[in-house]
């Protein structure tokens, strides 16, 4: 018979523990807070702030035209050289882009004639050079096309496409990496926390003091789960407000109690997983191991860095079977979409049922460690 005082008291033992132990708050609020802010701000998806200069031998009302187009928060404002700058600027790293306007670029438009614009980019900062380059060449299309218009020139298609992004118009990237790294230190420390607390009652010796009392494996396992779960839901929760809407201001569009209560199914789920690692695991260091080959691996392909439907279908199916990837999947649903609990109530059911499997598991695992102790 579970003893529900046995759980509460077990449970604020736990917490009493955490509260002492100064590296592991420390942590947590790192982990949380300046770890996620670092990973949505920082260099992405997306040219930030790129230096970019113009060689303009036109002098024309098109050449200031498509100068005016490079702006910031992606480009720099745009600095007018001389092409006897070119190769001195381009080797002290002062531009990562330098665009040459040929002579003439303005006459020939209006004539209909092809003009050749030159494009120079300092490509060690690679995945920016690239990501710029399109950049560039959109900006030009576009603005040669407009013009051309203008003078009758236009030779383009008889329709016009025009594209809207749904729930994020500005396709900000940081929106997408601090949600994918708020699911990613959730998944993260409850897992630590809860492993960690099995080993350290195991290595400190008093996992025997608890076998003496009369007390059930259950117990000791549903005290870890909802004493650690708890800290780490109200890291959460604090993560949310402060870091996620407050410093990096991305919007939430759905109902935060409905993220909550998926949080805390969630939270149950990946607890589970942490006691049957540190079940397994006989000491810290064993147990680090097993987060390297278990928990990388499911922060990975759960979707928050590369969509599912990227990955090879073999691994498709096996991400099946990760409660995060559902985390996830329900998480940007309520985030980016605003969707309800008529759609996502499937995917809580489906980590719920997840967590009261890997418990289930986990409970066998531990009254054997526990046997073999006595």
């Amino acid at each position: 018979m579970v003893s529900l005082p046995n759980i509460f008291w077990l449970g604020i033992k736990e917490l009493r523990a955490l509260g002492k132990d100064l590296m592991m708050i420390l942590f947590i609020i790192w982990s949380f807070g300046f770890s996620i802010y670092t990973q949505a701000s920082g260099g992405g998806e997306t040219v930030s702030n790129a230096a970019i200069a113009f060689v303009d031998e036109d002098q024309s009302h098109l050449s200031r035209l498509i100068a005016a187009q490079f702006s910031p928060p992606y480009f720099q404002e745009a600095k007018t050289i001389d092409s006897s700058e070119i190769d001195r600027s381009m080797d002290k790293g002062l531009y990562t882009f330098v665009i040459v306007i040929p002579p003439d670029l303005e006459k020939d438009t209006v004539s209909g004639r092809d003009a050749e614009i030159q494009v120079l980019v300092d490509a060690t900062a690679s995945q920016q050079a690239g990501l710029g380059a399109s950049y560039i060449q959109n900006y030009i299309s576009d603005v040669i096309s407009n013009f051309r218009e203008q003078y009758e020139q236009g030779e383009g298609l008889s329709s016009t496409l025009v594209i809207r992004r749904a729930f994020n118009p500005n396709g900000t990237q940081s929106w997408f990496r601090a949600i994918a790294g708020l699911a990613d230190q959730l998944s993260l420390l409850i897992i630590i926390l809860t492993g960690a607390a099995l080993i350290r009652e195991r290595e400190h010796g008093t996992i025997e003091h608890l076998l003496v009392m009369p007390i059930s494996a259950l117990e000791i396992a549903l005290a870890k789960v909802w004493s650690n779960g708890l800290a780490i839901i109200i890291a959460f929760i604090c993560s949310l407000l402060f870091v996620i809407e407050g410093a990096l201001d991305v919007p939430v569009a759905g109902s935060h109690a409905l993220l909550l209560l998926g949080t805390t199914i969630y939270v149950f789920a990946a607890a589970a997983i942490g006691i049957f690692l540190g079940t397994l695991a006989r000491t810290m260091a064993q147990f680090a191991l097993l987060m390297i080959m278990t928990v990388m691996p499911m922060m990975m392909l759960s979707g928050g860095m590369s969509p599912i439907e990227s990955q090879p279908q073999w691994v498709q199916y096996v991400t099946w079977f990760l409660p995060s990837r559902h985390y996830i999947s329900f998480m940007q649903a309520i985030v980016y979409r605003g969707a309800d609990f008529s759609i996502v109530w499937e995917e809580f059911a489906t980590v719920l049922m997840m967590g009261i499997t890997f418990l289930t598991g986990s409970l066998l695992v531990f009254r054997r460690s526990v046997a073999a102790m006595h």
